[in-house]
């Protein structure tokens, strides 16, 4: 059976662990063609391996978002190896949770070089392919904590609400300019991830540690999320998706 997925080449960032990787192994089930990227080699070559040993197709290309020639490089690679690029899921993140008074300054540095700078040197990336033939998609993963305040979350929460903007401001833009680019912006809530690893607050981390053991749910959830925007027939476009456990009251 045909689907709106099948044959589309898919570039992934945060793809070695988590959401990222789930959305890739779901993805090459329904016969997309998947561009790994990440900064652990060793993940990607080992999920490269698995999803074509399963019959999809997958290669990866090792890529630090805070360097906007990596994320070049990335899409240059994509179209030397399947000639084309017809979605982005900007899904790299990290969220060190901390009170703003602990001043874990160089933690804020890092959240907005990924979160934000990340997502930035994506769409620098891309958007010239996606201009030029007049078609893309730009999925990203914001949170939760882009819809609303939550205390120890100020500067993750900061550059998920500057990527909830951008994006809405990139769909609009892409409707005026008559460029057909689709965007879709994901809020998950908690999803058992990687994610708490990098929380070095002792407090917040028990704290974060504690929700997620009692609301976490499995990163296929946001996968699903993301086949559902790329299906959606080309005219269509549903920009937003809120995610999380049924659980979980917020």
């Amino acid at each position: 059976m045909s689907n709106n997925i099948e044959n589309k080449v898919v570039l992934i960032t945060g793809a070695s662990s988590g959401i990222g990787q789930s959305t890739a192994e779901l993805l090459a089930k329904k016969g997309a063609k998947i561009v790994l990227a990440a900064r652990r080699e060793s993940r990607l070559k080992e999920l490269a391996d698995k999803i074509n040993k399963a019959g999809g197709q997958a290669i990866y290309q090792v890529t630090d978002v805070t360097n906007p020639e990596d994320s070049k490089k990335l899409v240059q690679y994509a179209k030397e190896k399947f000639g084309k690029v017809d979605a982005i899921f900007l899904n790299a993140g990290i969220m060190p949770s901390s009170p703003l008074s602990a001043l874990h300054v160089e933690e804020w540095e890092s959240m907005v070089d990924i979160n934000l700078k990340g997502v930035l040197n994506g769409l620098a990336a891309v958007l010239p392919e996606f201009t030029a033939q007049k078609s893309g998609h730009v999925i990203t993963t914001s949170s939760v904590a882009g819809l609303k305040a939550y205390p120890n979350g100020g500067v993750y929460g900061a550059t998920k609400w500057a990527v909830r903007e951008l994006m809405e401001v990139l769909r609009m833009e892409s409707a005026q300019e008559g460029t057909n680019i689709r965007t879709a912006t994901i809020y998950p809530a908690a999803i058992n991830t990687e994610l708490l690893n990098t929380i070095t607050d002792t407090e917040a981390a028990k704290g974060m540690a504690a929700l997620y053991e009692q609301y976490g749910i499995s990163p296929e959830a946001i996968a699903r999320i993301v086949a559902f925007a790329l299906e959606q027939p080309a005219d269509v476009n549903v920009s937003e998706f809120t995610v999380g456990p049924t659980s979980q009251p917020w």
